[in-house]
């Protein structure tokens, strides 16, 4: 089964960029970020005729979160958080499929730190935490999938010295990315490559992908019974060179059948 997270950075006005990829691909499920779309804006029609079904959880102007899958059937669970009635950010959606629970998360950027921006993600991340928690409980495979707006190490992150004070380099951040994997997550793409520098995102600015000054913020986090059947993953570094593109590039790994 292969399995892919994209943050599109806008689904309708990158949608040709989407499609392309996804014949390209053939992913067999993909979580998606940032459409920067409300519901009923959600470009369902091109997906189905890609030969994708999906949920999605819009909003108009920023976030969005959705999961497609190819020949498998989506059963939501939850489209948001839980923790926090008031929040009404779609940055997360929850769905079962060919017997695994796929969480689709957009984590807050958080900046400027200190702010409330970055309250707001740190308690963000405690909830997610939670949720995580429970998940594992639940002894159900699990991925928690998508963009967490975090480096998790000097060695994901160009000139790391440069990001010190950013909030997705920030320590109380990276702790909190750090706590989640003690509960027992595997980081897919550092396992696959342990001393690797692997990015998932360049900036529009100052020729960052031409310089490949890049970040990996885009993360699969494995449960146990997924970890031991982790067979391949990688970045599709070359989509982010192409016209009109999101500034991240798609991130997949190869797992065995769970079944």
């Amino acid at each position: 089964m292969k399995i892919a997270t994209y943050n599109v950075n806008g689904v309708n006005g990158r949608l040709h960029v989407l499609i392309r990829w996804l014949e390209e691909a053939q992913p067999d499920i993909v979580c998606l970020q940032e459409l920067k779309a409300p519901q009923d804006k959600f470009p369902i029609k091109a997906i189905q005729d890609a030969g994708y079904n999906a949920i999605w959880h819009g909003q108009k102007q920023w976030n969005g979160v959705a999961i497609l899958a190819r020949n498998l059937e989506i059963e939501e669970i939850t489209r948001t958080l839980p923790g926090d009635e008031e929040d009404v950010q779609s940055r997360y959606i929850e769905a079962l499929i060919g017997g695994v629970v796929i969480a689709c998360l957009y984590l807050p950027n958080g900046n400027p730190a200190p702010g409330p921006k970055f309250e707001y993600k740190l308690k963000w991340f405690q909830r997610l935490s939670h949720r995580a928690e429970i998940l594992l409980d639940l002894k159900t495979p699990v991925i928690l999938i998508g963009d967490f707006n975090v480096m998790p190490t000097e060695l994901d992150v160009y000139k790391p010295e440069k990001w010190v004070k950013d909030a997705l380099f920030r320590p109380e951040v990276r702790k909190a990315f750090a706590n989640i994997l003690t509960q027992g997550w595997t980081d897919a793409i550092r396992t696959l490559y342990p001393n690797e520098k692997i990015y998932t995102f360049w900036d529009y600015f100052r020729k960052a992908y031409e310089r490949d000054a890049g970040l990996r913020i885009d993360h699969f986090l494995l449960s146990p019974q997924l970890a031991k059947k982790l067979i391949a993953g990688g970045v599709d570094h070359h989509v982010r060179g192409w016209e009109k593109t999101s500034d991240h590039a798609p991130v997949w790994i190869e797992i065995n059948d769970i079944k």
